[in-house]
């Protein structure tokens, strides 16, 4: 269990994971030794699970994105392995989600362009066996895209 020090501490670095240890501290009230200890522990139970910039993708190339719903024709096994797999293997699907309801799995996929996208779907993903229906919903703008989870820490911002 979290207390409010670990909160704050998460807070602050998932916000801004260049703090440094000394900045840190400071804006959690620890000693850097303290603040490192905690920081060390977190990490070593798997709730920091890594560090990373965030980027823009429009400046990084990647001006086309969309929200792709993926059916499979059969829940059999050999063809979600299959599936998850390959979908593991392309760096340009940034999410998927297994889901209930209408769709098998939900995928977040960026491309430089339309033409970029069509080759994505024309020679991987319509190839992939088991794949009974996929329905795009092009992203027109980002509102909110994050990675923050919204943790219950009270303090200064």
């Amino acid at each position: 269990m979290l207390d409010q020090t670990d909160e704050l501490l998460l807070h602050h670095l998932q916000r801004d994971s260049r703090l440094s240890n000394s900045q840190l501290a400071n804006l959690a009230g620890l000693s850097t030794s303290s603040c490192w200890r905690r920081i060390k522990s977190l990490e070593e139970i798997g709730l920091i699970k890594g560090y990373t910039a965030v980027l823009d993708r429009n400046a990084a190339g990647f001006g086309f994105s969309a929200i792709i719903h993926v059916s499979l024709s059969r829940q059999a096994d050999s063809h979600v392995q299959e599936f998850v797999t390959a979908i593991l293997d392309r760096p340009e699907v940034l999410d998927c989600f297994a889901t209930t309801g209408d769709s098998d799995y939900h995928l977040r996929v960026v491309a430089k362009d339309i033409g970029d996208y069509n080759n994505f779907l024309d020679n991987f993903l319509f190839k992939l066996p088991g794949i009974a229906n996929v329905r795009s919903n092009i992203i027109l703008k980002d509102v909110k895209s994050s990675q923050q989870l919204p943790l219950n820490q009270s303090g200064p911002e």
